[in-house]
């Protein structure tokens, strides 16, 4: 398992019952998570003294339910800054467990010795985006949600690289690659974090299971000649980590290298133990 253990403003203080206790900053959430089948005792006091909490209904969907929490506040991760703020769906506008990816990442675009030019797709709010531009790649951000992009460059700006060579685009993913691939251009690594369902701009729908095969095979045109790597997250059970491992490697066998798929996790500060959030899937030379 990748574990995302360098944070200092954000960890996972404890899990219980279906939920998650967890310090954003200064600020205290408990969020559901479907992971957490076990039921042990709630010790640490933010379960009864938190910020926010979000509720599950039992008909689908939920509500949040703040205690003296902002409607926005940052985190830091490294030289980066992320503005949160909680919204629809228990979100808070960022995945802190992507950080062992970034780091990853980030070391292979500094220590690739020439220019990166990285493709992001389902880029949400920016953090794959500004830890390559901060490693020193040209990153091309793609994302359907106007309103994602908009937040993405906000963290952007926070992160000062508000002039970092980031092209920021509103578009379906699919139809995005499907013309790059038409105009000719390709990068040197590919990032994709997709949702397991959703809709494009134009009410395109997306089920993972049924469409990130193709998307992985479409993707490999756009590839360069010697490209640094290839990326893919999962938060869909039914995509083990296994099957990501056979995708990826089906498509770009041409390029040699070898791929590894593992869980991501984050550490839980009072069990000692890991939580599982979701899978990636990683290709390199």
């Amino acid at each position: 398992m990748w574990i995302a253990d360098g944070w200092k403003d954000y960890e996972v203080i404890d899990t219980s019952n279906g939920e998650k206790l967890e310090r954003w900053g200064k600020y205290i959430l408990v969020r559901p998570d479907p992971q957490v089948i076990w039921d042990t005792p709630r010790k640490h006091p933010g379960w009864h003294k938190m910020n926010g909490h979000y509720h599950r209904s039992k008909k689908g969907g939920g509500e949040w339910e703040f205690f003296d929490l902002p409607e926005q506040w940052s985190i830091h991760y490294n030289n980066l800054t992320f503005n949160l703020k909680p919204f629809s769906f228990k979100h808070t506008g960022l995945f802190p467990e992507q950080a062992a990816n970034w780091d990853w990442f980030g070391e292979k675009i500094k220590n690739a010795g020439r220019p990166v030019k990285v493709l992001n797709l389902f880029a949400y709010t920016g953090g794959a985006t500004l830890a390559a531009a901060a490693a020193g790649a040209a990153v091309t951000h793609v994302d359907a949600s106007k309103g994602m992009v908009t937040w993405a460059k906000e963290n952007a700006v926070s992160s000062g690289l508000k002039d970092a060579p980031i092209r920021w685009i509103v578009d379906d993913c699919v139809k995005f690659v499907e013309r790059e691939i038409r105009r000719g251009n390709h990068y040197d690594a590919i990032i994709m974090d997709p949702p397991s369902y959703g809709r494009g701009p134009k009410g395109e729908i997306w089920k993972i299971e049924e469409a990130i095969h193709p998307l992985i095979k479409l993707c490999s045109q756009l590839l360069s000649e010697h490209p640094l790597f290839f990326l893919v997250n999962s938060y869909t059970t039914g995509l083990a980590p296994a099957v990501l491992t056979y995708m990826i490697a089906t498509e770009l066998k041409a390029y040699g290298g070898h791929v590894e798929s593992q869980e991501i996790g984050l550490p839980v500060t009072q069990t000692g133990l890991i939580l599982p959030c979701g899978a990636s899937g990683r290709w390199e030379i």
